[in-house]
Order: structure tokens, then sequence, then C-alpha cells
């Protein structure tokens, strides 16, 4: 049924309440039942005992001792309930009767023999009898059957079965309509929720759900749609950041660019001035290239493309690689490179993202490191995770900037050193595919005395 969300849980609700109260009413009714019809046999039963005892048997019959007596008993007190007697033989031949009975008989169940309890009817009148047997000395002479009218005993379950029924059928409207009232309550989270994200926009996006006042399950689904919402906010600012932060980038180098070919073509000039102009735009274009390279490494990154995925390889041979391609740095600056390795060669790590991990980070100790100083790195373990430091003696990073050293584009004090080319998302694609491979990047550092990074594998 397409049933609103309302509707469907005042209607479980309902339902499940129905079937308790349908196993409650049933178990009333039942007990009630068990107790009356109980209490109507073990009446039968002393009844029938106590008759024995008034009766005589002579060879194979059975007969009432004082059967006249018992007419007049029967005649002096006013019966309620009265008690209906009958004899058999042990072959079901009719032998004797209370007066009662006159020209009605009691039949004889031949399938309850002994201490049976079972309706029957009597005149067309609902009865409810007990058939015990007669012995003497040891022998079986025949049956006495005793019954008690079953009309009241009826009438009271039919009754109380008419009210359950009548109860059951006015509770359960009434439960309609309260369940109703119970869910349309307990959803008013649910139609703030929907109602607050159907106005919230990409402009909008500041605007959060309000928190209910108990912490139960609506309480933990709306502090999930306020982080949801955290989390889409600050996605979308580091995405209008990020697209500010790579327009400014590309334009410098684009305006040089624009700039130096405007001069060029103003007025003839001499060769080597066109070869002069020719080197920078080239550099600049080379700049670029590397932006929008870094750039697609980043997006690639923020999807999680698979095309990253490249097999394990040992730490060491990484470290070993990414030195010998930037050895020119290290030789022209007259650096010493120290490599403390407590880890041997076993220990392997993802090739691709290992290696954006830790060439953006040695490449900025090889970059900012003073000369004729020297790149420490120590491998070690620490339980179960691998830990490479690099530890450089450069120039440095101020402390307030440590935070965010991992934003695109950032660079601390980019003025005081303007002779260190870089755009400032070496260390955001560190950091990104360090996340990656869940592992944790940390860096200390004291203003003109070193930085050491700490990372985690």
């Amino acid at each position: 049924m397409n049933l609103s969300f309302r509707n469907r849980i005042g209607l479980y609700y309902m339902a499940a309440t129905a079937i308790i109260m349908a196993v409650a009413f049933l178990t009333v009714y039942f007990v009630v039942r068990g107790v009356v019809y109980q209490n109507l046999d073990r009446d039968l039963s002393y009844e029938a005992k106590k008759h024995t005892r008034e009766i005589k048997v002579i060879g194979d019959s059975i007969k009432i001792k004082n059967k006249r007596e018992w007419e007049e008993r029967e005649h002096r007190e006013v019966q309620v309930n009265p008690v209906f007697i009958q004899f058999w033989d042990k072959n079901g031949v009719f032998m004797d009767k209370s007066p009662n009975l006159k020209e009605n008989h009691l039949k004889l169940n031949a399938n309850s023999n002994y201490n049976g309890h079972y309706n029957g009817h009597l005149n067309q009148r609902p009865i409810r009898q007990v058939q015990l047997p007669i012995e003497d000395k040891g022998k079986l002479k025949g049956f006495i059957v005793a019954a008690m009218s079953l009309e009241a005993s009826q009438m009271v379950l039919y009754n109380l079965r008419n009210i359950l029924l009548i109860v059951y059928l006015l509770l359960l409207a009434s439960l309609y309509f309260i369940s109703k009232f119970i869910a349309g309550r307990s959803i008013i989270p649910v139609k703030n929720v929907i109602q607050t994200t159907n106005r919230i926009t990409r402009n909008s996006l500041n605007e959060r759900v309000e928190l209910p006042q108990n912490k139960d399950e609506m309480f933990d689904l709306t502090s999930s749609i306020n982080d949801l919402l955290n989390r889409i906010e600050n996605a979308l600012e580091r995405e209008r950041q990020f697209t500010s932060d790579a327009s400014h980038e590309l334009r410098t180098p684009l305006a040089t660019l624009k700039g130096t070919l405007e001069v060029l073509v103003r007025k003839p000039r001499e060769r080597s001035e066109y070869e002069e102009k020719i080197k920078l735009c080239l550099t600049e274009i080379n700049r670029i290239t590397s932006i929008i390279e870094q750039l697609l490494l980043l997006a690639r990154l923020d999807t999680g493309s698979k095309s990253a995925e490249k097999p394990l390889i040992p730490l060491t041979s990484i470290i070993e690689e990414i030195l010998f391609r930037h050895n020119n740095v290290a030789t022209e600056k007259k650096l010493t490179i120290k490599i403390k390795n407590d880890i041997g060669d076993k220990v392997l790590i993802p090739q691709y993202f290992g290696n954006l991990i830790l060439e953006n980070i040695i490449e900025n100790a090889l970059k900012y490191a003073k000369d004729e100083t020297t790149i420490h790195i120590a491998l070690t373990k620490s339980e179960s995770k691998v830990i490479c430091k690099i530890r450089d003696e450069g120039i440095g990073i101020k402390e307030g900037d440590l935070h965010r050293l991992f934003n695109n584009f950032f660079r601390s004090d980019p003025l005081q050193h303007k002779d260190v080319t870089g755009n400032g998302l070496g260390l955001s694609i560190a950091k990104k595919a360090a996340d990656a491979i869940n592992t944790k990047i940390s860096v200390e550092s004291e203003f003109g005395k070193g930085t050491i990074f700490t990372v985690e594998f």
C-alpha cells in the first residue's frame, strides 16, 4: 500500500497492539472457560461419588436404595442447579435413574468409561456429564452417569465472549486514532528536518536543522544531517577557494606570457632579445604545465582514482629513487644525506602513493635546506607502524603557519625566499595521498633552524 510514513507508523503500532490485545482477551476468555468447566466438573464428580453410596447391587442389577425418600427430598428442596443421575449395567443396559429425569434419559458414552467429563443434551438443552464406573468386590458392575445443566455456564461464557469482542472492537477503533496522533507527534522532528533541508540551497548552506530535546535516534539522525551539511559546506568552500587560488596562480604566468609577447611585437629586435624572451615564455609555459598537472593529480586523488593502484615495493627503494632523482640539487647545495635504517628492506608500501608522499616531503627538505647542511632520514618501527622522519636544517616554518601547511597553494613567507620555486601544491598532494592509504603526516618546525616531517605508514 502507498501509505505515508506517519500512517505506516500508526498502522504498525495499531497492528502490534491489536495482536497483543487479542492474545490477552483470548487468554482471559479461555482461562474463565477453564475455571467454569473445572468447577462444574468438580461438582459433578462429587455428586456422582456421593450417589454411588445410595445404590445397591444385586447380581448384575443396580437399584437405588431409598428412591421414595429421594423423590420426597426433591419435592421439598428448591434446586437451583439440579443433578440428574442414571445407572447402567456393564453392558450398557439401563438400570435405574433419579426421579427428576422423569421420562428423559442420559446417554452412556462408550468412549468415556472412567472419570470422563463430556457435553451432551437433555430435552434439547445443553448439559455437562460425568461417567464413573461402579465396582463390587473388584468387579465392574456398571456405570453411574451424573449430569448438570450447562445453560448458565454457557450463558456466562457467551456474555463474556460478546463483551470482550465489543470491547476489543471499541479499543481497536480508539487505538486507530490514538496511534495516528502518536505517529503524528513522533514524526514532528522528521518534518522539521524536511522543512529545513528543503530551504537549504547552495547559497544557504550555513543553515542547520534544529536538534531535538531528547537525545534519541532522531537526535542522532539530526546530528548526522548537520554533520553532513558541515562537510558539504566545507567541501564547497574548499572548492571555491581552490578555484580562486588556481585562477590566481595561472593568471600570473599567463600575464607574464602576454606581456612578454606584446613587447616582442611592438618593434623588430635582435636575435638575442628574441631568444631571451622566448626562453622566458617557455619557462612560464612549463610553470603553467606543472600547475595543471598537479591540479589534475589532486582531482584524481579527490575522486579516489583506481589508476593510482600500484604494486608494493620496499620503503627504502622509494627513498633511494627520490634521492637519486634530486641528486643534482643536493650536489649543487653541498648537502649531506644521512640515512638511519632500522627496518631493513622488508617493509613494503604502495609504490604510487608512497612515492607521492615522500617525493614532495624530501623535495621540500632539499629546496629549503641551507647550503652545506645535513638532511637526516630515519626509518624506525613503533609497534605495528613504520615511522619515517625527515629532518632538514633549513629556514623553518613560523608556528602560526603550521596548521595551514597542507592547504592548496599555501606557501609560508614566499616573499622571503623568492629563489625557491614552487606553487604550494606539493604538500596538499602528499596529504591526500597519505589519506588514501591511511597514513599519518605530522610536522614540527622551529623558525630559522629547520623542520621535521614524520610519516607513519
